[in-house]
């Protein structure tokens, strides 16, 4: 069974994602932001990482670089909203640290699963 890592500081939308991760059948481990996240990365080695890019203390960027250095080929997929300022510029700059899929708030569950089979080599890309 993938494990999968879910960085979120929303505790709504966190739950919704694993929520959504277990009833496909993934192992999920949670963590509420960018450091919390290193540290269950360091400690489970998920099979893929999904983090939100806004969070307080360290955010998904910063998160995503150390996931690099520990694991060059680690897949993650990245989501955001925007914030308030509705800027998804940090998408684009995720998929730049490669091995990086990317979601915009909101996605539908499909959408999460989708990506997340890609990322994870159940599905071919097109």
């Amino acid at each position: 069974m993938e494990r999968i890592l879910v960085v979120d500081d929303e505790v709504e939308v966190r739950g919704m994602l694993s929520q959504v991760l277990r009833r496909a059948g993934y192992e999920v481990v949670e963590a509420a932001d960018g450091n919390e996240g290193v540290a269950r990365f360091r400690e489970t080695r998920p099979d893929l990482t999904v983090t939100d890019i806004l969070m307080p203390a360290r955010g998904g960027l910063s998160l995503i670089v150390e996931i690099r250095k520990i694991d060059p080929s680690a897949p993650v997929l990245a989501i955001s909203g925007g914030g308030k300022s509705g800027n998804l510029n940090f998408l684009s700059t995720a998929q730049a640290l490669g091995r990086v899929e990317t979601l915009r708030k909101p996605f539908r569950r499909a959408q999460l699963l989708g990506c997340v089979d890609r990322l994870l080599g159940k599905v071919k890309e097109e």
